[in-house]
């Protein structure tokens, strides 16, 4: 089945063909800063003089042509495309499974092959097109240490962090997918935002914590942003935290993206509770992080997310209490209603109480868009990101579960 085929009904589970030979031990190029890629040429015997014209080049057909096979650098000479070949990768992960959903929502299974004596892992980016942008919310780790009571993921043990080359390679598999390199096709049928691009927007809001994960987030994300590459703006790039304090300093100071903070409450106790990582970074360091992040202003806000959850964090006084919270913070607040999910003890907030928690906070002069679900017939909407094939076969396969990705980051 094509991949232009599985558009075809409102959710379709379309297993593709895989290459195996792609996925060998060689070391990748792909997410390697220039540095990095000039050591290992140089480690293959390219002359130094040569080494900044090489990484030039392939820096061009890695990030602006976005090929995955050295036979296609046409400019690149034929003994020096044999020696990538032979000691170098720049493949695709294998992808498992595509879904699409019949808003246009797509999910794929990735798997990344093992790193020293582990086994292979499987992760899922998502993709949620919208009118006049596309939005990647991509993973970090597989599983998650973090435990948040209301989320699916806490039920994952951590296997490991993702490196620089597998956060990036969920980008490049994306945009090969939806023929968003120069001279690809789009698949048939598919939605796609009215934008020159397809993929305008990435979200950190995948499986894991990203701030436990700094160094690789870091990497890709600057690969992400770089202006003689992928040429992303990091204005519309969000990482999503749950609330890493020392790391948060760090992002703002070396990466410079958009932020997003899963707050969830406005009481240390309740906070302790639902995201236990308030024990260690409490409300008052993580607001205090948030007012010092560097280029905020009412032009670059920070983004709350808040899942709403009946009789939990659903009353009139917890609102005011968030607008206290946030007082002097250029914010926007994404109200989320829980998906509820197998074995969970909470419950998705009553509609009218919802809206009017939204409307205190509108009221209040915070835009709080109450997101709307997406991508519920493939399990990709909020809570629900847990792959079917995992339930089906009863094996270890690893998922994740992100946030509604919707309305991230700017329009610049």
């Amino acid at each position: 089945m094509s991949v232009s085929e599985v558009v075809l009904d409102p959710a379709v589970k379309a297993p593709l063909v895989v290459r195996p030979e792609l996925a060998g031990t060689k070391p990748s190029l792909i997410g390697l800063t220039r540095e990095q890629m000039a050591d290992a040429l140089k480690g293959r015997g390219v002359p130094e003089k040569q080494v900044r014209m090489r990484v030039s080049q392939l820096w061009h057909w890695l990030y602006i042509r976005g090929v995955s096979d050295f036979d296609a650098m046409t400019n690149v000479a034929k003994d020096m495309r044999q020696m990538l070949q032979e000691h170098f990768t720049i493949a695709r992960p294998e992808v498992v499974e595509e879904q699409v959903s019949n808003d246009g929502t797509r999910k794929w299974l990735l798997r990344f092959p093992p790193r020293g004596a582990g086994r292979p892992v499987e992760v899922e980016t998502v993709y949620i097109p919208e009118e006049g942008r596309g939005t990647l919310c991509i993973s970090s780790q597989v599983g998650c240490s973090l435990t948040c009571s209301f989320c699916h993921t806490g039920t994952q043990r951590l296997v490991r962090n993702l490196t620089a080359e597998e956060i990036l390679a969920q980008l490049l598999l994306a945009r090969d997918r939806l023929g968003d390199f120069p001279d690809r096709d789009v698949p048939q049928g598919a939605m796609i935002p009215s934008s020159d691009r397809k993929i305008t927007n990435i979200v950190m809001m995948g499986m894991g914590e990203p701030l436990y994960n700094f160094e690789a987030v870091k990497t890709a994300l600057l690969i992400a942003s770089d202006g003689d590459g992928l040429s992303l703006s990091k204005r519309r790039i969000t990482l999503s935290t749950s609330g890493v304090v020392p790391e948060i300093y760090r992002t703002g100071e070396e990466i410079g993206v958009m932020l997003a903070i899963s707050l969830h409450a406005v009481r240390d106790e309740l906070r302790d509770m639902l995201v236990p990582i308030n024990k260690k970074y409490p409300l008052k360091e993580l607001i205090e992080a948030c007012r010092a992040y560097p280029g905020l202003s009412n032009a670059r806000r920070i983004t709350f997310e808040y899942v709403m959850l009946k009789d939990v964090n659903d009353s009139l006084e917890d609102a005011k209490e968030l607008v206290k919270l946030l007082k002097g913070v250029p914010a926007k607040i994404n109200l989320i209603p829980f998906n509820p999910w197998p074995g969970t003890n909470y419950q998705c907030s009553d509609w009218a109480t919802i809206e009017k928690f939204a409307d205190f906070i509108n009221q209040a002069g915070y835009a709080s868009p109450i997101r709307t679900p997406r991508g519920r017939d493939i399990l990709a909407a909020c809570g629900q990101l847990k792959s079917e094939s995992e339930r089906m076969r009863k094996t270890e396969r690893l998922a994740f579960e992100a946030m509604m990705i919707a309305g991230h980051g700017e329009d610049d």
